[in-house]
């Protein structure tokens, strides 16, 4: 490993599986890093040995480094910082050799996002390989975990649906301002989410232009992450009746990127006593007021994809409906940024003591 993170220098970054979606926005992202180097990019079979850039052709004379087959002698000689960009049960095989190289990893996928083997056993239906890491990975959501990310070697990034629904929920979660067995959450999500891989029917383009489509109906896999992680939030995450208890269903956009999540919850404490949609707004308000990617939308005012793909932002809205006691929460973020590449460069950044903001400062892309 080289010793570049500990001084004011590039440092070295490689990303394994990285012709996947997430992949190549690491190395989108990586490209205009003042502090980051894609150093090494992994891939397997007939995509190792090809430039970065000949499976995407958006990186063309932006990233042109070689697709190579996986090494981890060679990261970890080579390399700062690793990002895994793999399905759920790979990081978990090649992720305690790169510990032992004291290499920091941010690992994208599923593995050590669930503290509990067992639950994760239970969703993904795999034994946990790596199960002696869970209680050394940190959560990687900074708003949430800052502190604890910048001293960890390994962080798990959250999934995205899961950074909608949470960064929505969670300042209410914080100030006991909702009845956590009471959250309904709606999400829909444009078609990357699914990966790049998936050669799954319900992916063609037939079968999703002009269609709109529920899936994962009460059995979702990121259901026990978002109970676990707005947990984490409440005031008190041992008292069971403070526990999140989550109705989650996703939904298929037919679009490429973009996510929006319509949150339900019935008021709870001084929320109950004044139903007001401003008062719900200032507790939105205030939690967030010193985050650099979560923006917070004038009162009246809700979410729209358009306004946050291509960005590492998440918009929040809020409204209470005082006749059918629910506070309304909607989010929306890019499912390939904040929730996934950017947030992962966001939790490299505090890793690796940089800028949180460093590479991440663009704009949506509008229209």
């Amino acid at each position: 490993m080289t010793q570049n993170s500990a001084k004011n220098e590039t440092i070295k970054v490689a990303v394994i599986g990285a012709s996947g979606y997430t992949g190549a926005e690491l190395a989108r992202l990586l490209a205009s890093h003042p502090r980051a180097e894609l150093s090494i990019a992994t891939a397997s079979g007939e995509r190792a040995g090809q430039k970065i850039s000949d499976l995407f052709p958006s990186l063309r004379g932006v990233c042109d480094v070689v697709c190579e087959e996986y090494s981890a002698e060679k990261i970890a000689n080579e390399c700062d910082f690793v990002f895994i960009a793999l399905g759920h049960g790979k990081a978990m095989e090649i992720a305690p050799d790169l510990i032992k190289s004291e290499i920091k990893i941010c690992d994208l996928g599923a593995d050590f996002r669930l503290r509990d083997a067992a639950q994760y056993k239970q969703w993904y239906k795999l034994d946990h390989g790596a199960s002696e890491l869970l209680a050394q990975s940190v959560y990687g959501l900074p708003e949430l975990h800052r502190a604890k990310i910048k001293g960890a070697q390994l962080v798990a990034n959250p999934g995205c649906y899961v950074t909608s629904g949470v960064l929505a929920l969670m300042p209410f979660m914080a100030a006991d301002a909702i009845k956590p067995h009471s959250i309904i959450i709606d999400a829909a999500s444009g078609t990357s989410g699914a990966g790049r891989s998936s050669f799954s029917i319900d992916f063609h383009f037939a079968e999703v232009h002009d269609n709109f489509k529920a899936y994962g109906v009460a059995g979702h896999r990121h259901t026990p992450e978002i109970e676990q992680t707005l947990t984490d939030a409440c005031v008190d995450p041992n008292d069971p009746d403070r526990q999140a208890r989550v109705c989650f269903t996703p939904h298929l956009l037919p679009i490429a990127r973009g996510l929006l999540s319509t949150c339900y919850a019935a008021p709870f404490g001084e929320l109950s006593r004044e139903h007001t949609t401003e008062k719900a707004h200032a507790i939105l308000r205030d939690y967030y007021a010193d985050e650099p990617f979560v923006r917070v939308l004038p009162s009246g005012q809700y979410p729209q994809i358009k306004s946050v793909v291509g960005s590492n932002f998440c918009d929040i809205g809020v409204a209470v409906d005082a006749r059918t006691e629910r506070v309304i929460v909607i989010s929306a973020l890019d499912n390939l940024l904040k929730g996934a590449s950017g947030q992962a460069i966001q939790n490299m950044n505090l890793m690796c003591g940089f800028e949180e903001t460093d590479g991440l400062k663009s704009a949506a892309l509008f229209p």
